[in-house]
């Protein structure tokens, strides 16, 4: 099961979902992420007030568009009720993505969206609460796609970032 970049032929390895919450004083910001397991990047990701259909659709859309999956690509996923969504199954088969549900209470199967998730909250949230949900938004966006995706360097990578250990393999 193999993604491919849609620029070149580097095989990638199937994505995996997760959804957190960020504290703003207007309440929950919902973020929702597809991570690739070769190199650790964040391939698509998502925003919204609201824990939604929606909100993983729309990550998972982003991820499609980006990787243009050539052959069944599985996709890893939690328990959660969006992810079981007639529309999320529909999304997967129309895009040739077999959805692979992890076990129950089973944090291994998605440690590594756990540990992108902890980075974030680390690195950059740490104790802050976002005065709005506009204002967390592209501080959220920069650690994604500035810092995390071309900057940030992963033991698992041998010390790359994900955009470097892409480019390397290719």
């Amino acid at each position: 099961m193999r993604l491919i970049v849609c620029s070149g032929s580097l095989p990638l390895s199937g994505p995996i979902t997760d959804i957190t919450y960020i504290r703003t004083w207007q309440g929950w910001l919902c973020l929702a992420v597809v991570i690739d397991l070769f190199a650790r990047n964040v391939v698509g990701w998502s925003m919204n007030p609201t824990l939604s259909r929606e909100l993983a659709l729309d990550a998972l859309m982003m991820a499609v568009w980006r990787r243009n999956p050539d052959g069944e690509v599985i996709v890893h996923r939690d328990q959660g009720s969006q992810y079981g969504s007639n529309d999320w199954q529909s999304c997967c088969r129309a895009n040739n993505l077999a959805p692979s549900m992890s076990r129950r209470g089973n944090c291994h199967d998605n440690a590594v969206a756990e540990s992108f998730f902890s980075s974030l909250k680390k690195e950059r949230i740490r104790k802050r609460i976002y005065k709005t949900r506009d204002l967390a938004r592209p501080d959220i966006f920069n650690y994604i796609e500035v810092f995390y995706n071309r900057a940030r360097r992963h033991s698992h990578l041998g010390g790359a970032s994900p955009e470097a250990f892409e480019q390397a393999s290719s």
